[in-house]
């Protein structure tokens, strides 16, 4: 599949570039998404310029949508075919923050990642790449944990659901928990 792979920033240009690169096959609780749309947040920005580290190369893309193409075997919340957005607020649903309500305070992401010996969900001429929030929707598809997907209805337009991901919650969350409107 193709994807926008980062490969260093700011020089004086980041070098973001289209590639081929590998997608794994779904471990017991992943999810295969064809990508239909992706936003491009501010953050992506801040990786562009240097701003904000992260390892690469990397695929940037946190707000995506897309259609479901196969899960892993673990998986009973999603089917191929159902509709999806990525989320950038995964969590475990196990941690203390989790199981009291406030799952946007998980500790436990990291746990939503693959470990080391079970292979990248990404790579590219045989390295692994870095995915940027989980998701990496700079992409064709994207191979994403359970957690990070969440079904929308058949009558919302993909291009405006993958906004759903990052930038109206934050909106949302800026104007009910900062502004406290």
């Amino acid at each position: 599949m193709k994807a926008a792979v980062l490969h260093k920033t700011d020089e004086p240009l980041p070098a973001l570039t289209i590639e081929e690169v590998t997608v794994d096959k779904p471990t017991a609780r992943e999810v295969l998404i064809r990508t239909v749309a992706t936003g491009v947040c501010h953050s992506d920005l801040h990786y562009l310029q240097g701003k904000s580290m992260m390892a690469m190369p990397s695929v940037l893309g946190h707000e995506g949508a897309g259609i479901v193409e196969a899960v892993g075997s673990d998986v009973a919340y999603v089917k191929p075919g159902d509709r999806v957005i990525t989320c950038v607020s995964a969590f475990c649903g196990h941690c203390a923050q989790c199981l009291n309500g406030k799952p946007h305070r998980c500790t436990g992401r990291a746990e939503l990642m693959r470990k080391p010996g079970e292979g990248a969900r990404l790579t590219w001429q045989g390295q692994s790449l870095g995915q940027h929030a989980g998701t990496s929707t700079f992409a064709e598809q994207m191979l994403v944990h359970e957690n990070a997907v969440v079904k929308v209805d058949e009558d919302i337009p993909l291009d405006r659901a993958a906004l759903v991901g990052c930038g109206v919650t934050t909106g949302v969350g800026a104007v009910l928990n900062t502004a406290k409107i």
